[in-house]
């Protein structure tokens, strides 16, 4: 009888450890099956990725601020606020291309791990527009403000107006204006809107878009750049996407929100990338000329791009140091 006590004892022990085992395996391979990865097995950051070799610098900036353990969405402003602010770039910030008016208007999105979101579209005579997304985002009801509404809130915030149309490119400008052919031209000079996204200490996502748009488009073009969803995505659970080339057809197939969806799915961040770009070329009819691509990081800090064709290239910056990496592309 003592035995058989014991026996059962250690029968109901063996049960009662494995249905524990169980119940804590169980969420994670749930969150498997589902494609939303655990934040349990998301790897310790910090690592920030940013589109184009102006990536470079502009990761040299976030870094400081997260190999000092400071957050994601400080590092995906400051960031980019190093591109906004240098005036030999001519498609983001100061001395950004105009449009065929002669007026540089800028458009910029911000996005943090809580989901919250900020946006401006067609400012002007502001160096750092992504610095008033952000405040857009925090101070504001709204996640959108754009025109002379968005100059008000900025002025208002305590930003500076500026001229933003640089000597170089007001002579550039004037030499268009020649002919005044409108024809966007792919990879020129490796530049276009930086994206920015970064992984903190924590494992928090952040996203950043900024870019002064087509050079010598229509007065008042908005392209993907400021749109939450297009140009920039951010989900905390599962990763960030953030895109580059041509906006309005990144816009028509909600190019940055599709592939973190498609990560989510449990699809490595190049494969999501690239099935983005494929369905883009799937519903384009004249794709010799176009060029997006897409960066994407997962909750587990795995990094990727994808574009149509080649010419994309994207910097990160991780443990091992600040590099530039050639994105994968379809060229078809």
């Amino acid at each position: 009888m003592k035995t058989s006590k014991l026996k059962t004892r250690r029968e109901f022990l063996k049960i009662t450890a494995t249905g524990t085992i169980a119940a804590g395996v169980l969420p994670i391979l749930m969150e498997a099956k589902n494609g939303i990865p655990n934040s349990s097995l998301s790897v310790s950051g910090p690592i920030v990725i940013s589109t184009w070799n102006h990536g470079l610098p502009a990761n040299e900036a976030a870094w400081k601020i997260l190999s000092a353990k400071g957050t994601a969405i400080d590092a995906v402003e400051k960031g980019v606020n190093v591109i906004e602010s240098d005036p030999e770039n001519t498609s983001v910030g100061i001395g950004g291309a105009p449009d065929r008016d002669g007026r540089v208007t800028l458009d910029a999105c911000i996005m943090n791990h809580n989901g919250d979101c900020g946006s401006v579209a067609c400012l002007e005579h502001i160096v750092n527009p992504v610095s008033v997304a952000r405040m857009v985002m925090e101070k504001t009801p709204h996640v959108m403000i754009v025109g002379d509404g968005a100059l008000a809130f900025a002025i208002d915030q305590g930003f500076k107006k500026t001229d933003l149309l640089t000597p170089k490119s007001k002579i550039a400008w004037k030499e268009w204006l020649k002919s005044s052919q409108y024809k966007p031209v792919i990879n020129i000079e490796n530049h276009d809107t930086i994206g920015m996204l970064a992984m903190d200490h924590l494992g928090n996502l952040s996203g950043s878009c900024t870019t002064s748009g087509l050079a010598y488009k229509m007065h008042g073009r908005v392209g993907d750049s400021p749109i939450i969803g297009a140009g920039l995505f951010v989900d905390n659970e599962v990763g960030a996407a953030c895109a580059t080339g041509l906006g309005e057809t990144v816009i028509r197939q909600c190019g940055s929100f599709l592939v973190v969806e498609l990560m989510r799915q449990g699809i490595s961040p190049t494969e999501a990338c690239k099935i983005a770009v494929e369905r883009i070329i799937k519903h384009e009819k004249n794709i010799k000329d176009l060029q997006v691509g897409f960066l994407a990081m997962n909750k587990k800090g795995e990094t990727g791009a994808y574009a149509i064709h080649s010419g994309f290239n994207y910097a990160k910056y991780d443990t091992n140091g600040n590099k530039l990496i050639d994105s994968d592309f379809s060229d078809r």
